[in-house]
């Protein structure tokens, strides 16, 4: 009687082979796609994603608006044709900022702040400042009004770099860089709040703090400074009683559904009507008079509703990725000036995609600010934009990884 042999089964290793070989190629594929991400200038990657960015906005603020523009101007392209009109004075200031040398700025660092603070005082003014809605932010007439609290964050910025360089090369100690930037943060905070502006306030404070970690300060007074901060922004919040109402809300918006909570439950029926892959643009219904301020500081959430979960993701990673490779830049600049500037600009931006986001998905309390590069604006778009190009222009002066 025979014995039958064990034997493998034909073709298994046909098939481990293959798969052996499929698996190396994708990963020489995947190896020479990351090779090849690396070796494109950041410069051309941040240019890139801001391109695209503006035109995602663009497209967005043109669906989000067509009602209330109908509405307000009688026509369904007015407020689309005002954003376009911005993006091209954004692009002006973008292109200038790209190739200017980001150190030839550190000289005129104090005269802009100065004049900043100048328009911060203007704008408190009665009959100067423009009165809107409960607030005085603005300076300007007509439809061409200018918000100075956001030069206030780019301002800032380029001083506190120039700042922390100038005090760190004469060798002082971080308390001679603590004291002076925050002095002139809070004078900042004081004359913003004074608007009132919580959510630029916040902006601002983010601005400083990151150039104190940027700078080497150690993080026990920054912890100090950060809790700080949080309890005066506690304290801001309840004194006055139309914040105490919007952090109220934050907590139970279920129990100010018809008053202060009525925004943040809109945004959420919006981002969850979505679902996967959206209505569709143009589509959403939250625009149709649901949803307050959907064009500019709740976007996010027409996003969300219109191209769905994937859609807000793809925006997010966008927005993530230009952070991300503005910290690229920062790291390889040739100087600590044009690290401290690329660090706080990305904070800017950073901190400012954080709040938006988080209060259309109603993680925080409602702050009025818009999301970068994609919410309807004028001054927040253009001065959003020329810091991009600043960044820009930080990146293209990158040096290679050997030299740094």
């Amino acid at each position: 009687m025979s014995i039958p042999l064990r034997t493998r089964p034909v073709g298994d290793d046909g098939r481990t082979m293959q798969t052996t070989a499929r698996d190396a190629t994708a990963r020489d594929a995947t190896a020479r796609w990351i090779v090849a991400v690396r070796r494109i200038p950041t410069s051309t990657i941040l240019l890139g994603l801001v391109v695209v960015l503006c035109v995602v906005g663009t497209i967005m603020v043109g669906s989000a608006s067509e009602v209330v523009s109908i509405e307000t101007y009688g026509s369904p392209w007015s407020i689309l044709i005002r954003q376009c009109m911005w993006m091209v004075l954004g692009a002006a200031g973008l292109a200038v900022t790209r190739r200017v040398d980001y150190r030839r700025w550190r000289r005129f660092a104090g005269l802009v702040l100065a004049g900043t603070f100048a328009l911060l005082l203007a704008v408190l003014v009665p009959g100067i400042g423009t009165h809107t809605l409960g607030s005085s932010r603005w300076l300007g007439f007509g439809s061409f009004n200018v918000q100075p609290s956001e030069m206030a964050k780019l301002a800032l910025a380029l001083y506190g770099a120039d700042l922390v360089v100038r005090r760190q090369d004469a060798g002082g100690d971080h308390r001679r860089i603590i004291g002076p930037l925050l002095l002139v943060t809070a004078a900042a905070a004081v004359l913003i709040l004074a608007q009132p502006d919580m959510g630029t306030t916040v902006v601002v404070c983010c601005v400083a703090l990151a150039l104190l970690f940027a700078a080497g300060v150690p993080m026990k007074p920054i912890a100090k400074i950060l809790l700080a901060a949080a309890g005066l922004a506690v304290v801001a919040g309840l004194i006055d009683p139309y914040r105490r109402q919007r952090l109220l809300a934050f907590l139970n918006p279920g129990a100010h559904a018809s008053g202060s909570g009525y925004q943040i439950l809109q945004s959420l029926i919006g981002m969850g009507s979505g679902h996967l892959f959206g209505v569709g643009l143009g589509n959403g219904q939250e625009k149709w008079g649901f949803l307050p301020n959907a064009h500019t500081d709740f976007i996010f959430s027409v996003i969300g509703e219109e191209l769905g979960l994937v859609g807000a993701v793809v925006v997010l990673l966008l927005l993530v990725a230009f952070c991300w490779f503005g910290l690229r830049a920062a790291m390889r600049a040739p100087d600590r000036f044009g690290s401290l500037l690329g660090v706080a600009l990305v904070a800017y931006i950073a901190s400012e995609t954080f709040i938006n986001v988080g209060t259309v998905l109603g993680l925080l309390p409602v702050t009025g600010i818009p999301l970068p590069f994609i919410s309807f604006g004028g001054s927040s778009l253009v001065i959003t934009m020329v810091a991009s190009g600043m960044l820009v222009n930080i990146a293209r002066h990158e040096l290679p990884p050997l030299e740094r």
